[in-house]
């Protein structure tokens, strides 16, 4: 069964975007699939997150984009259901100008520590999230951090294709999960 289950943001992954190319090119992982990418609602996304977790034969890691960060710290406050460790990328800032009207139901965001490994990896130009953000949620969440240098939403419109690096990343945390 699949053991990586990716979590896009808002208006979900499209075809170019890196989490859809992994997904294309790899049958370890499998999509959440909410009733709606365009108008989240945040019990509906918890609720898709949790019966895709209780689908996977052991404890699947998490590979969350944007919006989907946040619906990670709603889950893991509400749900007790074994995951491995969780990947957060670009986590947006719920308080910041850009933050979209139609996810404010995932504010506030819970700021207690997640009961799993995970690691925020964080763009220094990100139009979402300040750096900040990333930082204080880091912290407030016992995450690992890492900064990737200025690759905006670190989405499609980045340019990574396949990302690469953050595939590498990925692969790194989950060897260290095995630890």
């Amino acid at each position: 069964m699949h053991d990586i289950i990716t979590l896009p943001g808002l208006g979900g992954s499209g075809d170019t975007h890196w989490q859809t190319i992994w997904e294309r090119t790899d049958a370890r992982f499998t999509r959440f699939q909410p009733a709606s990418w365009d108008q989240p609602d945040l019990g509906d996304w918890e609720q898709s997150l949790e019966r895709t977790v209780r689908r996977c034969a052991k404890p699947p890691v998490l590979v969350a984009h944007s919006l989907a960060c946040l619906l990670v710290a709603h889950w893991a406050a509400r749900f007790p259901s074994a995951i491995a460790g969780a990947i957060l990328v670009a986590v947006p800032d719920p308080d910041g100008a850009n933050f979209p009207v139609e996810a404010t139901a995932f504010r506030p965001v819970p700021n207690r520590a997640l009961r799993f490994p995970s690691l925020i990896i964080a763009s220094t130009n990100d139009p979402y999230g300040e750096l900040e953000t990333a930082q204080r949620r880091a912290r407030d969440w016992q995450s690992g951090l890492i900064v990737l240098g200025a690759f905006g939403h670190v989405n499609a419109s980045s340019g990574l294709g396949d990302w690469p690096q953050g595939r590498a990343l990925l692969d790194a945390f989950r060897a260290g999960l095995a630890r």
